[in-house]
């Protein structure tokens, strides 16, 4: 699976895993350069709390676009620092 966003690639992997439609890409699988760490948290009741990244190609911003998992409870292990994309981020094969 790949994610772009601006047309750019910033994530590719054969080892993605869906949860609720969300393909989750393997955090060593992310291309760091066009991440940055965002302050956003947020609870889910059965994957515990999540963290956000912004996203940026080309000098353009996209604040909060992929989250991801850093301690989950146990129903969500197999997702545990995997990242997911929403907010204009296209994920296809």
């Amino acid at each position: 699976m790949k994610a772009y966003w601006n047309d750019t690639l910033i994530a590719e992997s054969d080892d993605t895993r869906i949860v609720e439609n969300n393909h989750y890409f393997p955090m060593k699988d992310i291309r760091l350069e066009y991440f940055i760490k965002s302050p956003l948290n947020t609870r889910c009741v059965w994957k515990g709390e999540a963290s956000y990244f912004h996203i940026k190609v080309d000098g353009e911003l996209n604040k909060d676009a992929a989250w991801y998992y850093p301690t989950t409870s146990h129903a969500a292990k197999p997702i545990e620092n995997y990242v997911a994309f929403w907010k204009g981020v296209k994920v296809s094969e």
